[in-house]
């Protein structure tokens, strides 16, 4: 097989934000890859091309997928130079076409990071130019080719970003309202509650609708990557078009997780948030499986629940509101809070509630001991994914310790 076989498997490194690693752990062994390194932002497993385009359709809460071209002990700017300028990039990237070069540079000899990124594109420029007699165009723009270099101490890897585009961006929030929530982490929110799509799901305080759509996905079985026609990795020389052509025909043909949709209703006090939210569910194409309702979130409507599989009624409802870091104040925002614990007490008997937030002072307002507590980022903003065991009738709230890890407005 030549150096470049994109049939061939290379390690491959899938990115997603701190914390949520288990839950990219997951959704890759479910695909049925298996992990063989794995740190704070990223797994490591052994794929082809084609098995990193399938990746980039189904994963829900990655960032980027990136296929090793080579690696190399990197004591210098010079080795990175020699290495990279031995690297057949012309058979790789059209001469005639526009690559980006992004990084993630710790080496004590760098004070500028973007100096080895020019270096870098200097030489591929160059070895194409020299082997070809015409040299590509480069810049910002990740939509064609896309090379990522990590250089660490004295090792560096060069990969090939097969995404280009973070896979956060979904394409369906043409409307994302205020402070909007990225696609990814509310996907890792989603599985962090444990929905599947199985139960009634709620939303108050919906906002532009991510929280929302993001569950229809997961209820339709629709897989996320399916709202965007292009890959960094089909401007490449490789040969990979028809194979994306029928990974995409078969993703279309999913079936949704039940015959019967489960309800899941979103609501929100403004009625721009609900007009943002109801178009951004059309662009996903999943309108139809969400109530959207323009109210304040302690008059949403509950539905009443059925019993589970294992007997128990089950249902989720999960709010995001405000820290008081960004978009409000923390003494206006108590108040708020302390109504949650009320909405959770009086209306979500049965369910399972959830509380996102970034504030810990904020989260003692609910008033409730929490069943599980769990450790995200929202962009540099610290959060917890707060759950509490709504339990009906006379059960009193229980308190398990995970050792693992108007202000009524939606973010």
């Amino acid at each position: 097989m030549s150096q470049l076989d994109p049939h061939k498997k290379r390690l491959t490194r899938i990115t997603c934000a701190e914390h949520i690693t288990p839950f990219l752990r997951t959704e890759v062994e479910n695909l049925g890859y298996e992990i063989q390194e794995e740190d704070h932002v990223a797994v490591h497993i052994g794929a082809t091309l084609e098995d990193c385009l399938r990746l980039n359709l189904h994963l829900r809460t990655a960032h980027h997928t990136l296929w090793l071209l080579t690696r190399f002990r990197c004591p210098s700017l010079n080795a990175l130079v020699k290495e990279a300028n031995a690297f057949p990039w012309e058979k790789l990237i059209p001469n005639d076409s526009y690559f980006t070069i992004t990084s993630n540079i710790e080496h004590h000899s760098v004070k500028n990071t973007m100096y080895p990124n020019l270096l870098l594109k200097d030489t591929i420029v160059d070895r194409i130019n020299h082997k070809t007699g015409t040299r590509p165009d480069t810049g910002p723009d990740r939509s064609c080719v896309v090379i990522h270099l990590v250089w660490k101490n004295d090792r560096a890897w060069i990969y090939l970003n097969t995404n280009g585009v973070r896979l956060s961006d979904r394409g369906y929030r043409k409307m994302p309202h205020d402070a909007p929530m990225r696609e990814t982490l509310a996907a890792a929110i989603l599985m962090g509650m444990g929905y599947d799509g199985s139960t009634p799901l709620v939303n108050p305080m919906c906002g532009s609708g991510t929280l929302a759509i993001e569950a229809a996905l997961i209820a339709a079985g629709r897989a996320p990557g399916l709202f965007r026609s292009d890959a960094s990795c089909l401007h490449t020389m490789l040969d990979l078009e028809n194979s994306y052509i029928q990974m995409r025909k078969k993703a279309r043909k999913s079936k949704p997780v039940l015959k019967d949709p489960m309800p899941i209703i979103a609501t929100d006090n403004n009625p721009r948030a609900i007009e943002a939210a109801m178009k951004n569910a059309q662009t996903a194409g999943v309108e139809h499986l969400i109530d959207f309702e323009t109210c304040d979130f302690a008059d949403t409507d509950i539905p009443e629940l059925g019993k589970g599989e294992a007997g128990m009624n089950t249902g989720h409802v999960i709010l995001n509101p405000e820290y008081g870091l960004r978009l409000g104040e923390t003494d206006k925002l108590k108040t708020t809070y302390s109504d949650i614990g009320d909405f959770f007490k009086t209306k979500c008997k049965g369910y399972t509630g959830h509380v996102f937030t970034g504030s810990r002072v904020l989260s003692h307002e609910i008033g409730l001991k929490t069943c599980r507590r769990q450790l995200f980022f929202n962009a540099q903003i610290e959060c917890r994914l707060l759950s509490y065991q709504l339990y009906s009738g006379s059960q009193k709230y229980k308190s398990t310790t995970n050792q693992a890890q108007n202000p009524r407005t939606s973010q």
